[in-house]
């Protein structure tokens, strides 16, 4: 950023703060992202996914933001752009300068819709940063190579079409296999008859009993895998206690944890959380329960759900923070329209060009 181009920057935010008539403009739609597989939880299986996507303009620089709302938490694309929607007129008036307090303002006005919050809160990051000139990761003092490996998710599904997931994953060196059901002997069978890589597993919430988890948890240990996502339901905290005490690898907290307040009482039934925008809110409220689960010890990943390439750099952004990296939302769609961050060897390559570093996709 040359001398010029930041003083550019500083009377822009200077002029803002003096109160100069706003400029800004905020768009909201739905894309339907296709999936490259039939892509199968405990929880739900899906051909695609409806996000919302979000631009904010001003001053000639376009800030683009994602949702990919959760249906747990009773959230859809369709009531995240209607909030969006009444937001607008507040959203296209405020000073984009103090996006702090503008995102605090945004939570206080409306009740849930994380999603629809992470979209307005990755935009005007992506805005701000574009506008100084700088990557986000700069900006946040990191340094890009720092990024964590991240795992290639294989969803549910039969043994055989198990086994060609796992070999099209062939350059990622972790994979991260969705289980929770009576099949999960068989799923790990099938990973197995192909690849010796070290694994991940994310239970979603599967497993119904202590006991269960705990002999669940051993047997996949010596499969070799290093790490399981929450093996239990959310409120099962006691329960989970009582497993963590009866297992030898990591086990994370996912659905348990959403927000700061949260990682406080995970600390004696989890080793580590499970950190993702969509479920929190965006990059700064993330940034907090990255610096909360730090503070007690324990371990942190960036996860993501299936999102574009604006959702999966976002968080992106902040890996070089982080323990462990589930990134690869949007390695699963068919049809994404933007391309950010990259993975070579299965390490993240976070963008060189200022904001996100997004671009349009070659497609």
């Amino acid at each position: 950023m040359t001398r010029r181009e930041w003083l550019g920057a500083a009377a822009a935010g200077a002029a803002a703060s003096a109160g100069a008539a706003p400029r800004a403009t905020l768009s909201a739609e739905i894309v339907r992202l296709k999936l490259r597989h039939t892509w199968t939880t405990v929880m739900s299986s899906s051909e695609y996914r409806d996000n919302l996507h979000l631009r904010y303009t001003r001053d000639g620089v376009t800030g683009l933001g994602e949702g990919a709302p959760i249906v747990r938490y009773q959230e859809d694309a369709a009531g995240g752009r209607r909030v969006v929607e009444s937001l607008r007129p507040f959203l296209e008036a405020a000073d984009p300068w103090r996006f702090s307090k503008l995102v605090r303002e945004v939570a206080a006005r409306v009740k849930g819709q994380y999603a629809a919050k992470a979209a307005i809160d990755i935009a005007l990051m992506d805005w701000v940063t574009q506008r100084l000139g700088v990557p986000l990761y700069r900006y946040l003092g990191l340094d890009p190579r720092d990024t964590p490996l991240t795992t290639f998710s294989i969803g549910i599904d039969t043994p055989e079409v198990t086994r060609q997931k796992v070999r099209e994953a062939q350059a990622f060196p972790v994979l991260k296999i969705k289980v929770g059901l009576a099949t999960d002997e068989e799923t790990i069978a099938a990973v197995r008859s192909v690849t010796k890589k070290p694994l991940r597993v994310d239970a979603n919430e599967g497993w119904k009993d202590k006991e269960e988890a705990v002999r669940k948890i051993n047997w996949l240990e010596s499969q070799g895998v290093e790490l399981v996502e929450q093996p239990m339901p959310a409120g099962m905290i006691e329960e989970a206690r009582w497993v963590r005490s009866r297992v030898h690898i990591p086990v994370i907290a996912d659905e348990a944890c959403l927000h700061p307040a949260d990682i406080p009482r995970l600390a004696e039934a989890f080793d580590g959380v499970n950190i993702k925008l969509m479920k929190c809110g965006g990059i700064q409220e993330a940034l907090r329960m990255i610096e909360m689960a730090k503070s007690l010890n324990m371990k942190t990943m960036l996860g993501c759900m299936i999102e574009s390439s604006i959702g999966v750099t976002a968080a992106a952004h902040l890996s070089p923070l982080v323990d462990y990296a589930d990134l690869d939302g949007n390695l699963l769609v068919a049809n994404d329209p933007y391309a950010g961050v990259t993975v070579k060897a299965g390490k993240l390559v976070l963008p060189l060009r200022p904001g996100l570093g997004l671009r349009k996709a070659a497609n």
